[in-house]
């Protein structure tokens, strides 16, 4: 069992997993397609490697570019990358009219046939006397099956309150999956957009500080809100490294002009290919990542 980070986490880890399991079993979640489980042989070399690809996605909340919440339309373009395990941001659990007061996390889980995990960013009080509690926040989809999900807490600025500063709150979402005999660490994170980067700057040192409790392959999905050579990300470079960093623009998603949705790996995992999707389901575009992870031959 891993050794976790003492820092404050906002979900316990048996209460989570036992939501992702929830989940699954209320959806009839079935094993990974042979699809999308091999995309490079199994022979020599590669035999002690196994196939994984991943993706990151800001869904702006189930609105298109357009501004229009279409949440059937969301789900097609993450179907459409053929991805193992998501990364998403900007998800509404019963959060507002805006996306029709919807579970996005286990709707979205649903029409996948996906597990997923949650992990709030805001949990605040229902809108309505006996309505369902307003949450927003990060989560991730996975096609395998997940050992351990943590909520955890990095500096944040808050959206929700006037004159806020700069305090610990959750919304950093790790989960320990098992990937056909491998165990993989991912993360799926949404760094604080002002212009000032210094929060951003205390996000990454909180993140790498929970990255460094976990041992084995990790990967860290997520928007960034900046582009991989701001000064304020210069940490991350080394314990991780960049998968697409001859990507193209991912924000806005019509004539994007900037690179700030990223997927970043942990020395030990092979990238093999990566690409951004030129979808306009979301006002950015996802990030799609083929990866390898190293086995360890007994």
């Amino acid at each position: 069992m891993d050794r976790k980070p003492r820092r404050p986490v906002h979900r316990a880890p048996a209460a989570a997993v036992a939501a992702v399991l929830a989940v699954a079993a209320a959806l009839g979640v079935a094993a990974p397609s042979a699809t999308a489980a091999d995309r490079t042989g199994g022979t020599g070399r590669d035999a002690a490697r196994v196939p994984l690809r991943v993706a990151t996605y800001n869904i702006h909340a189930g609105a298109g570019q357009d501004n229009v919440f279409d949440l059937d339309r969301t789900a097609a373009a993450i179907r459409d990358l053929d991805a193992d395990v998501v990364g998403l941001e900007e998800v509404d659990v019963h959060w507002g009219a805006r996306s029709n007061f919807t579970d996005e996390a286990r709707e979205l889980a649903g029409r996948l046939g996906m597990r997923v995990f949650f992990a709030p960013i805001y949990d605040l009080p229902p809108a309505t006397p006996g309505g369902q509690r307003r949450q927003y926040g990060v989560a991730v989809l996975s096609r395998y099956p997940v050992r351990g999900a943590w909520n955890h807490e990095i500096t944040r600025l808050s959206t929700q309150t006037p004159d806020p500063v700069p305090a610990p709150a959750p919304g950093f979402a790790e989960v320990a999956i098992g990937v056909r005999g491998v165990r993989v660490h991912v993360y799926a994170t949404h760094l604080d957009y002002r212009t000032d980067p210094s929060v951003r700057r205390a996000q990454v040192g909180d993140m790498l500080a929970v990255l460094a409790e976990d041992r084995g392959p990790k990967i860290l999905l997520g928007d960034f809100n900046a582009e991989p050579g701001a000064p304020e990300l210069a940490g991350l470079w080394g314990p991780l490294a960049d998968a697409d960093p001859d990507g193209g623009k991912t924000y806005p998603a019509v004539d994007p002009v900037r690179r700030i949705d990223l997927v970043t790996v942990s020395p030990d995992v092979t990238v093999t290919g990566a690409y951004e999707s030129a979808t306009t389901a979301s006002d950015h575009r996802p990030v799609v990542a083929d990866l390898l992870l190293r086995r360890r031959i007994r």
